[in-house]
């Protein structure tokens, strides 16, 4: 029987001609990642563990993005630990305020990740990176520390559902109402502990933030890791990010998976998932009026410049409604950079909202939006858990930055039909 592609990435990783799924294999990494959050927690064991050095300076790196800027002492305490162990073990890929993003955005901006790497995160979303054809895949703070040693971790192999990608999406839907769409489907353990492989004659219509954008919200499926087919839209994306040699893994034609979908992308619809559940996926002819207080553009999943560009889109010329808070964050200084020369930062501004330097911090709750009990905000991260942006009895609308502009304008959930 064949190999996946991720089964295939594993195997090369391990030493080994074949894995199958199950299997519990020890595979080299070439990349680890941490956090302002995880990163002190794996330093911690790292030094109880009486390790002196780190396998290799240039595949470690910590990114400071949750909690930063700083928003208080003990995340300022936290970036210090940060800060002072990847001094003293010079690692070249550390990324402080001024020159850091948000995490999943900034890696592949900085060609750290290339197809066919073995990249851990702790972080869930770490999966991201599947958008260049890699095997990526968070993990905890003990296993960073770890892989940071001894550039190494033990992996069971998964299985694989795979999704055939045809057609190209409508004007006003985007990857996020594919992904939305996708775990609607399946539900959030519908993929549990399993590769989600992409591939398809549709995939050429998906550019490379389309890409990302799904292969991060994987694991809101419940996948170990989410991956898709190279192709010319991933090496275009690459040139000139990176000089390093990569190997492409191309699934067998026999490859065996769990579960098999065609997903038509010219049937998408605008969707919007609601509380508590990223499955709690609707489409606007199930949708009600809603009203809501805040709006959230950015985050790992859409801060990227086309992101910012759609929304733009439904902003310009157009005034947010007088009760709603509007608040967009770049994902990266270089995303934050283009579009200020590109003119949307004037527009997002003269919309009435909030634009914020790269961060975190709504997402999680962290800073820079929390919500207050009994309000409602659309969002385009990626939970909707209880609790999640702030209050437990607050609640998270996830949608695209189309879905969100619109809403803002709004002053409800609506789409981008709705007020143009």
């Amino acid at each position: 029987m064949g190999m996946t592609m991720t089964q295939k990435i594993l195997a090369a990783h391990a030493g080994l001609a074949e894995v199958k799924e199950g299997q519990l294999i020890m595979a080299d990494l070439d990349l680890v990642l941490g956090n302002d959050v995880t990163s002190p927690v794996a330093i911690n064991e790292f030094n109880k563990a009486g390790f002196t050095e780190i396998f290799d300076n240039q595949k470690v790196t910590m990114v400071m993005d949750h909690f930063t800027p700083n928003k208080d002492i003990k995340a300022a305490a936290q970036c210090k630990q940060c800060r002072d162990f990847a001094a003293k073990y010079d690692i070249k890929h550390y990324y402080d305020v001024g020159d850091m993003g948000i995490e999943h955005a900034l890696l592949p901006e900085k060609g750290l990740v290339v197809p066919g790497d073995c990249v851990i995160g702790a972080d869930s979303h770490t999966c991201t990176y599947g958008a260049l054809g890699a095997f990526s895949t968070g993990i905890g703070s003990t296993d960073m520390c770890a892989g940071m040693a001894k550039g190494k971790t033990w992996f069971r192999v998964p299985s694989a559902i795979k999704f055939n990608i045809i057609g190209k999406l409508p004007k006003y839907s985007a990857a996020k109402d594919v992904i939305l769409h996708i775990i609607g489907m399946i539900g959030v353990d519908g993929a549990l502990y399993k590769s989600m492989e992409f591939s398809g004659e549709g995939l050429i219509n998906l550019t490379m933030e389309d890409r990302l954008c799904m292969a991060n919200m994987a694991i809101e499926a419940g996948a170990k890791n989410g991956i898709f087919a190279v192709d010319s839209v991933t090496t275009e994306y690459l040139k000139g990010r990176t000089d390093r040699q990569f190997k492409v893994y191309e699934a067998d034609a026999d490859a065996e998976y769990d579960e098999e979908y065609t997903i038509d992308l010219s049937e998408i619809k605008p969707t919007v998932a609601f509380p508590h559940l990223p499955e709690n996926a609707k489409t606007f002819d199930e949708i009600p009026e809603i009203k809501i207080d805040q709006v959230v553009i950015g985050s790992c999943t859409n801060g990227r410049i086309e992101d910012l560009r759609c929304a733009a889109e439904i902003l310009k010329g157009r005034r947010i409604a007088e009760h709603v808070r509007c608040i967009v964050i770049p994902a990266t200084q270089n995303i934050y950079m283009t579009a200020m020369k590109e003119g949307l930062l004037e527009i997002f501004i003269n919309a009435g909202c909030a634009v914020s330097t790269p961060t975190c911090g709504p997402c999680l709750g962290g800073h820079m939006g929390i919500l207050a009990a009994g309000e409602r905000a659309v969002a385009t991260t990626n939970r909707n858990f209880v609790g999640r942006m702030g209050h437990v009895e607050s609640e998270v609308y996830l949608a695209s930055p189309y879905v969100a502009a619109a809403s803002a304008v709004a002053g409800k959930i609506a789409q981008p039909t709705e007020v143009i």
